[in-house]
Protein backbone atom coordinates (compact mmCIF):
# COMPACT_ATOMS: atom_id res chain seq x y z
CA UNK A 1 0.00 0.00 0.00
CA UNK A 2 3.02 2.31 0.71
CA UNK A 3 3.93 1.86 -3.05
CA UNK A 4 0.47 2.64 -4.13
CA UNK A 5 0.28 5.69 -1.95
CA UNK A 6 3.94 7.10 -3.20
CA UNK A 7 3.21 6.51 -6.80
CA UNK A 8 -0.13 8.24 -6.56
CA UNK A 9 1.32 11.20 -4.99
CA UNK A 10 4.66 11.80 -7.68
CA UNK A 11 1.91 10.74 -10.26
CA UNK A 12 -0.18 13.93 -9.21
CA UNK A 13 3.01 16.19 -9.40
CA UNK A 14 4.68 17.41 -12.12
CA UNK A 15 6.93 14.36 -12.61
CA UNK A 16 5.39 11.60 -15.35
CA UNK A 17 3.32 8.70 -13.66
CA UNK A 18 1.01 6.20 -13.96
CA UNK A 19 -0.82 5.66 -10.89
CA UNK A 20 -4.02 3.91 -13.06
CA UNK A 21 -2.31 0.92 -14.15
CA UNK A 22 -0.41 0.41 -10.45
CA UNK A 23 -3.88 1.02 -8.91
CA UNK A 24 -5.36 -1.97 -11.57
CA UNK A 25 -2.04 -3.79 -10.51
CA UNK A 26 -2.68 -3.43 -6.90
CA UNK A 27 -6.47 -4.82 -6.86
CA UNK A 28 -5.40 -7.75 -8.49
CA UNK A 29 -3.24 -8.52 -5.96
CA UNK A 30 -5.73 -7.04 -2.78
CA UNK A 31 -8.92 -6.16 -3.80
CA UNK A 32 -10.16 -4.47 -0.93
CA UNK A 33 -11.42 -1.60 -2.87
CA UNK A 34 -12.31 1.14 -0.18
CA UNK A 35 -8.72 0.94 1.26
CA UNK A 36 -7.34 0.99 -2.29
CA UNK A 37 -9.74 3.71 -3.05
CA UNK A 38 -8.62 5.53 0.38
CA UNK A 39 -4.99 5.19 -0.20
CA UNK A 40 -4.73 6.31 -4.32
CA UNK A 41 -6.97 9.13 -3.37
CA UNK A 42 -5.23 10.43 -0.14
CA UNK A 43 -1.47 10.26 -2.03
CA UNK A 44 -2.72 11.88 -5.50
CA UNK A 45 -4.57 14.81 -3.48
CA UNK A 46 -1.72 15.43 -1.30
CA UNK A 47 0.31 15.56 -4.34
CA UNK A 48 -1.56 17.76 -6.50
CA UNK A 49 -1.26 19.91 -3.14
CA UNK A 50 1.94 20.22 -3.29
CA UNK A 51 1.80 21.38 -6.79
CA UNK A 52 -0.69 23.90 -5.19
CA UNK A 53 2.13 25.18 -2.74
CA UNK A 54 4.59 25.29 -5.47
CA UNK A 55 2.38 27.52 -7.41
CA UNK A 56 1.38 29.90 -4.52
CA UNK A 57 5.42 30.09 -3.57
CA UNK A 58 6.49 30.78 -7.53
CA UNK A 59 4.09 33.79 -7.91
CA UNK A 60 6.80 35.87 -5.96
CA UNK A 61 9.51 34.86 -8.56
CA UNK A 62 7.45 35.94 -11.40
CA UNK A 63 9.36 39.13 -11.95
CA UNK A 64 12.68 36.96 -13.36
CA UNK A 65 13.91 36.55 -16.05
CA UNK A 66 14.03 32.71 -15.27
CA UNK A 67 10.38 32.53 -14.33
CA UNK A 68 9.00 29.96 -16.35
CA UNK A 69 5.59 31.85 -17.85
CA UNK A 70 6.16 35.06 -19.52
CA UNK A 71 3.83 37.58 -17.93
CA UNK A 72 1.48 37.46 -21.09
CA UNK A 73 1.46 33.75 -20.75
CA UNK A 74 0.44 34.33 -16.37
CA UNK A 75 -2.53 37.18 -17.38
CA UNK A 76 -3.98 34.69 -19.92
CA UNK A 77 -3.62 31.75 -17.35
CA UNK A 78 -5.22 34.21 -14.77
CA UNK A 79 -8.30 35.47 -17.35
CA UNK A 80 -9.03 32.18 -17.73
CA UNK A 81 -8.90 30.92 -14.68
CA UNK A 82 -11.38 33.68 -13.50
CA UNK A 83 -13.56 32.36 -16.83
CA UNK A 84 -13.82 28.88 -15.60
CA UNK A 85 -13.45 29.73 -11.62
CA UNK A 86 -12.23 27.06 -9.00
CA UNK A 87 -14.61 24.35 -10.36
CA UNK A 88 -11.79 23.91 -13.30
CA UNK A 89 -9.89 21.98 -10.39
CA UNK A 90 -12.20 19.55 -10.94
CA UNK A 91 -10.38 18.86 -14.05
CA UNK A 92 -7.21 18.12 -12.01
CA UNK A 93 -7.55 14.43 -12.89
CA UNK A 94 -7.09 14.73 -16.59
CA UNK A 95 -4.06 14.04 -18.07
CA UNK A 96 -1.55 17.01 -18.71
CA UNK A 97 -3.95 19.85 -17.95
CA UNK A 98 -4.20 18.55 -14.37
CA UNK A 99 -1.28 19.42 -13.01
CA UNK A 100 -0.84 23.11 -14.17
CA UNK A 101 -4.54 23.73 -13.56
CA UNK A 102 -3.13 22.84 -9.33
CA UNK A 103 -0.25 24.89 -9.54
CA UNK A 104 -2.29 28.06 -11.32
CA UNK A 105 -4.83 27.31 -8.34
CA UNK A 106 -1.96 27.99 -5.79
CA UNK A 107 -0.28 31.30 -8.27
CA UNK A 108 -3.90 32.43 -8.03
CA UNK A 109 -3.90 31.37 -3.84
CA UNK A 110 -7.21 29.55 -3.64
CA UNK A 111 -7.80 28.71 0.08
CA UNK A 112 -6.50 25.48 1.00
CA UNK A 113 -9.67 24.15 1.78
CA UNK A 114 -11.01 24.53 -1.45
CA UNK A 115 -8.28 23.63 -3.71
CA UNK A 116 -8.33 20.21 -1.10
CA UNK A 117 -11.89 19.54 -1.34
CA UNK A 118 -12.30 19.97 -5.11
CA UNK A 119 -9.14 18.19 -5.94
CA UNK A 120 -10.20 15.34 -3.74
CA UNK A 121 -13.37 15.18 -5.14
CA UNK A 122 -11.64 14.72 -8.55
CA UNK A 123 -9.54 12.91 -8.03
CA UNK A 124 -11.88 10.39 -5.37
CA UNK A 125 -14.10 10.52 -8.93
CA UNK A 126 -11.10 8.96 -11.23
CA UNK A 127 -10.21 6.06 -8.61
CA UNK A 128 -13.60 5.17 -7.92
CA UNK A 129 -14.30 4.25 -11.86
CA UNK A 130 -10.66 3.05 -12.50
CA UNK A 131 -11.84 0.65 -9.74
CA UNK A 132 -14.71 -0.19 -11.35
CA UNK A 133 -13.39 -0.60 -14.85
CA UNK A 134 -10.85 -3.39 -12.81
CA UNK A 135 -13.60 -5.27 -11.57
CA UNK A 136 -15.27 -5.03 -14.68
CA UNK A 137 -12.63 -6.40 -16.73
CA UNK A 138 -9.54 -7.57 -14.75
CA UNK A 139 -11.65 -9.91 -12.67
CA UNK A 140 -11.48 -13.08 -14.80
CA UNK A 141 -8.02 -12.36 -15.35
CA UNK A 142 -6.59 -11.98 -11.64
CA UNK A 143 -8.76 -15.01 -10.32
Amino acid sequence: MLTLFLVALASATLLPGGSEVWLARQWCVDPSVVTLWWVATTGNTLGSLINVGLGRYARRFQDRRWFPVSPAGLQRAERWYHRFGEWSLLGAWVPVVGDPLTVLAGVLRLPWWRATLLIGLAKGARYALVLWLADLWLAPLCG
